[in-house]
């Protein structure tokens, strides 16, 4: 957790890639983890693959349907990375759905993000009153930060309660569709982005969905701490090997 507060006070816009564990090809994790970020990105989510992803759009759905047909698995996604902080010193983030969490026992899941140095989890079907209710005091005690995400329908009542219940950032979903890419955003989305960033929230705010490119990520940091590109760098290396990563972080910084 703290590495996530600490990158959220250095005096930058944050870069955050997202990819799905076991994409393309099942050994390709550690790999995609440490290029990124040799890469000046700034914190990585490592995507739990499930087999049921509603929030996701048709590319982050396809890569996590072809990880999992590449064997991917909690277990080995944790045998994957865990000498991961030998070499990487950057946040890490679990995303994923709760059933397969729910499966290897939560307090397991917490135990070993503990030990092999993830950050925080971002659980999208997870409620937030589940999570005060029965998990909270557990992900504190574990040092594991958890992300909530709100959308342009989120009351300003429903952000400020997780604004108190958040020790980290706010995943801020640009539209109220699935994932997916974008050349650019648009009014609405726009006054969205400047009408939170009013409300003076403690927690600093990232922005996900839709960002692709220079403009986007540019538009989503004007009045948010940073950004987070998933569908299009999923695009990429599923068509460009890893060591091309640089020309991709390069087109957006």
């Amino acid at each position: 957790m703290k590495r996530i507060q600490n990158k959220l006070k250095e005096d930058k816009k944050i870069l955050s890639i997202y990819f799905s564990a076991g994409f393309p090809n099942l050994n390709d994790t550690k790999s995609l983890i440490e290029t990124l970020a040799e890469n000046r990105v700034d914190m990585i989510e490592i995507g739990l693959p499930f087999s049921d992803p509603l929030a996701d759009g048709p590319t982050i759905q396809a890569s996590s349907t072809q990880a999992l047909k590449n064997g991917m698995t909690t277990e080995i996604l944790f045998d994957q990375i865990k000498n991961i902080r030998e070499t990487v010193e950057i946040p890490l983030i679990i995303m994923g759905y709760f059933n397969p969490i729910l499966q290897f026992g939560v307090e397991d899941f917490l135990r070993k993000c503990n030990e092999i140095g993830i950050d925080g989890l971002i659980i999208p079907d997870l409620p937030l009153e589940i999570y005060i209710t029965e998990y909270k005091s557990l992900f504190e005690n574990y040092n594991i930060a958890m992300i909530f995400l709100i959308t342009p329908q989120t009351s300003e009542e429903r952000i400020r309660l997780i604004d108190e219940n958040s020790n980290a950032f706010i995943y801020m979903v640009s539209s109220s569709s699935v994932t997916g890419s974008r050349e650019s955003f648009d009014e609405n989305q726009l006054k969205y982005f400047e009408r939170i960033a009013a409300m003076n929230l403690k927690n600093p705010q990232i922005i996900g969905f839709g960002i692709s490119n220079k403009l986007t990520f540019q538009q989503a940091t004007k009045h948010q701490k940073g950004a987070i590109i998933g569908s299009s760098f999923i695009q990429f290396i599923a068509n460009n090997p890893i060591s091309d990563i640089s020309s991709f972080i390069q087109n957006i910084l």
